[in-house]
């Protein structure tokens, strides 16, 4: 790899075929989740990719047998009280939807397992998304007492469309990537033996096709999504004053201790 990619730790690269770049996650933390470093990265990289001209399509996938179940909520804990970490947090987490639909090039993912939080919200603003059969997927940021904040409230209704949207947010059920497949949530589900190969399948067909024609394609289709930048600016405040709050820090406090969280239902809202 050239030195464009050096500076990233949390990444490997490769090159499967012509003009393909598959870039690889690779957590220190169990089921592929984010630590610091790692989300920091996950913002930043669709730059990198945008200017490479080496690169006509991007396949991101998880290391083996995981996508990623979000960000590490020890460390969000110390967002809740920490207001430099939440700006900063809250920063990239905006960066990360923004680089991903600004990124001209195709952006293919490819999941196997869990994908939640910062995970779904890579996994669903690609161009084409993968997942297993059996891939297990949820947004879950009702469960820790905030906001559906990041990718969900700009994606999901333009997606799956506003019943289910709401559904799925508002109870953070998990669904797997079949359910996802028929509710129009990814672009396809495959057996999981197949996830790894079809999303290569694509991107060497993209890879040979118009990549002029192919940006310009992505380009139109993401003013939809763009669209709804106003409500995603709201939703991320949203969250994040969520996480500075007591039910931020309540429902944080009780996943982490494996608890039942206890919600006062008298808000002030």
């Amino acid at each position: 790899m050239t030195d464009r990619y050096a500076q990233y730790e949390r990444f490997a690269f490769d090159r499967p075929s012509p003009g393909v770049l598959r870039v690889t996650m690779k957590s220190p933390l169990k089921l592929g989740a984010m630590d610091p470093r790692m989300h920091l990265e996950v913002s930043e990289i669709w730059r990198d990719l945008d200017v490479d001209d080496s690169v006509n399509v991007i396949v991101f996938t998880g290391d083996g047998k995981t996508f990623s179940a979000g960000g590490d909520l020890n460390h969000e804990r110390k967002v809740c009280d920490d207001y430099a970490l939440r700006m900063q947090t809250m920063k990239e987490a905006r960066n990360l939807v923004t680089n991903m639909l600004d990124c001209s090039k195709p952006i293919i993912t490819a999941a196997r397992g869990w994908a939640v939080g910062a995970g779904l919200a890579t996994l669903l603003l690609a161009d084409v998304s993968i997942v297993a059969n059996d891939a297990k997927l949820s947004d879950g940021h009702l469960k820790i007492g905030v906001a559906a904040g990041d990718h969900a409230a700009i994606i999901w209704p333009l997606l799956c469309g506003m019943a289910k949207a709401k559904y799925y947010l508002l109870t953070a059920d998990t669904i797997t990537g079949e359910e996802a497949d028929r509710m129009n949530l990814v672009s396809m589900a495959v057996p999981d033996e197949e996830v790894e190969a079809r999303a290569l399948e694509i991107a060497a067909r993209l890879a040979k096709g118009a990549p002029a024609a192919q940006r310009w394609t992505k380009m139109m289709l993401n003013h939809w999504v763009k669209q709804a930048l106003p409500i995603f600016d709201a939703s991320l405040a949203l969250e994040f004053i969520g996480f500075a709050g007591p039910e931020g820090t309540e429902g944080i406090d009780a996943f982490l201790q494996k608890r039942s969280a206890n919600f006062n239902p008298k808000t002030p809202f």
